[in-house]
């Protein structure tokens, strides 16, 4: 019998430093959009889920064309993004088996407040309004999503503003772009919530928002060549939990009155 217990204390040790040693720990590294960063999210939620998961996640802050070439170039694990027809790519090409819903927010046009232009909701008339009286628009011309979203605008138009002495490209992310157009008094397209967490915005105020065209969904991804699938695996599917959804439906709350991003996963 003391045998007997013997060998089951011995199993029983053995199992659990077995468990113990199948549990993976390390850090990913996230390519993600310049909104996610800028706004705050990431310094509000990430720390949740190093906490719950024992997961660390470096971060590569950058427009969304960046982040996807990254992922292409097996320089991240996880891609948190938002240029719809640019994910789908990455998935068609096999750099990502899934593209998982994360959250949305929208893109708003501003400009100068008592300027030529009255707030509206409209998003081709006002970009047709602001190139035909030559008046000056900050474009990010940094392949983001942001960037992608204003092109596919203009496509849409059937216009190609690139030429026009009014339109800047300045190759920049979200918040230099904002910090031209606020300098210059321009017009700019931006993510919503960049742009209210922005502290000072000048003489510029929302001149366009609500079209359908300005939604904004981001997508979550990991990487085919992850070294760290398990981590990878760990953060879709904590960033896609209740518990992670609702910390996203709350975030700006407290500070602008409106949440930034709504979940949607």
């Amino acid at each position: 019998m003391k045998k007997l217990a013997s060998f089951l204390a011995v199993f029983i040790f053995a199992a659990i430093l077995i468990g113990c040693g199948t549990t993976e720990t390390g850090t990913i590294t996230l390519a993600t959009t310049t909104s996610t960063e800028d706004s705050g999210l990431l310094d509000y939620i990430l720390p949740v889920f190093t906490a719950e998961t024992s997961w660390d996640i470096r971060v590569i802050s950058v427009g969304t064309g960046a982040a996807l070439q990254l992922g292409r170039d097996g320089e991240a694990d996880v891609l948190l993004v938002h240029a719809r027809t640019e994910e789908d790519r990455f998935v068609a090409e096999g750099y990502a088996e899934w593209r998982y819903d994360v959250m949305y927010n929208d893109f708003v046009i501003v400009g100068p407040a008592n300027g030529p232009i009255a707030h509206n909701a409209d998003v081709e008339q006002t970009f047709r309004d602001i190139l035909e009286q030559n008046l000056p628009f900050v474009s990010r011309g940094d392949n983001s999503g942001t960037h992608i979203r204003e092109l596919q605008i203009w496509e849409s138009m059937g216009i190609d503003p690139v030429g026009n002495a009014a339109y800047i490209e300045v190759g920049q992310g979200m918040g230099a772009t904002l910090g031209m157009a606020i300098e210059m008094e321009a017009f700019t397209l931006s993510d919503r919530a960049t742009w209210l967490a922005r502290p000072d915005v000048g003489n510029l105020v929302i001149i366009c928002e609500g079209s359908e065209l300005l939604l904004n969904p981001y997508g979550v991804m990991i990487v085919s060549t992850t070294e760290h699938p398990a981590g990878a695996q760990a953060f879709i599917d904590w960033i896609r939990s209740p518990s992670a959804q609702e910390l996203i439906s709350t975030f700006g709350i407290a500070e602008f009155g409106q949440p930034l991003f709504f979940p949607d996963a």
